[in-house]
């Protein structure tokens, strides 16, 4: 399996997503099936089956979750010298020149990309289009809406 790119925060919040799965969660799932179970006939226990669906999901997202941090491939952003230009695990300022809007974005693997807390895929439009570039620099993004234009304003690396 490849390596998967992650930075240090984001595979410290996969191993403690996976410690919380492991120590809180599956064992209160396996408490609620013991106590579906108690309860009798199980052909027509929607308990038990809401407990055995859980239970899947959650030792499917465990199994994902060591899998991905068995191939990661971690990169400290603050351990970075990018020379200033945009690289994997960079926090970028960008403002787009048409609304006047700045935003601030940190570069980061598939698995770790969250928007709502500004943290955004290599693989996306927006990354591959700042990836390399540097501070003053105008990049140009096709996005859904339309071309867009987005200055970068800061590079940092912490």
């Amino acid at each position: 399996m490849p390596a998967i790119p992650l930075t240090a925060s984001g595979v410290e919040r996969l191993q403690a997503e996976l410690h919380q799965l492991k120590t809180v969660e599956r064992p209160t799932v396996i408490a609620a099936i013991a106590d579906a179970r108690a309860q009798g006939d199980l052909s027509e226990n929607a308990e038990y089956d809401a407990a055995r669906e859980r239970q899947g999901f959650i030792e499917g997202r465990i199994a994902e979750l060591e899998g991905t941090l068995s191939n990661a491939q971690i990169i400290n952003p603050s351990e970075l010298d990018g020379e200033g230009r945009v690289v994997f695990g960079a926090t970028v300022e960008i403002e787009d020149l048409e609304s006047e809007v700045r935003v601030v974005y940190q570069i980061v693997g598939d698995v770790e990309a969250d928007i709502r807390a500004n943290r955004i895929s290599v693989s996306s439009p927006v990354a591959r289009a700042l990836i390399g570039k540097s501070a003053g620099d105008v990049v140009e993004v096709n996005a859904p809406s339309g071309l867009k234009e987005y200055e970068i304003i800061s590079v940092r690396y912490a």
